[in-house]
């Protein structure tokens, strides 16, 4: 996963900075579903950015496909940092290096 945000981001970077666990999603998406009721389960309450609420959503799920995450969505960012998709926060979590990571953070 790259973690170079381009120069103009359509305002990712400041949103991935926003909290410890900052989530990219979709309303209509069912993985985003998914991985955002994980964390809540976890007892973890990440910031969620429904990507199709933004008007400029489309440029930064474009931003977000540039910095590796396909599919675009969620994009999950832990400590402003980008993790991943929910096959890298389940394989995280499977490892048992999830905790840690958000621990550290």
């Amino acid at each position: 996963m790259s973690s170079s945000i381009p120069p103009s981001d359509f305002g990712v970077a400041r949103l991935a900075s926003q909290g410890l666990i900052v989530i990219f999603s979709k309303s209509s998406c069912c993985m985003c579903h998914a991985i955002k009721s994980f964390f809540i389960e976890l007892k973890v309450h990440p910031i969620i950015h429904e990507l199709d609420h933004y008007r400029t959503g489309k440029e930064m799920e474009r931003v977000l496909l540039r910095l590796g995450c396909n599919p675009s969505v969620p994009a999950i960012f832990i400590g402003g940092k980008l993790i991943g998709g929910t096959s890298e926060i389940i394989s995280l979590h499977l490892r048992g290096s999830l905790m840690p990571l958000l621990n550290r953070a």
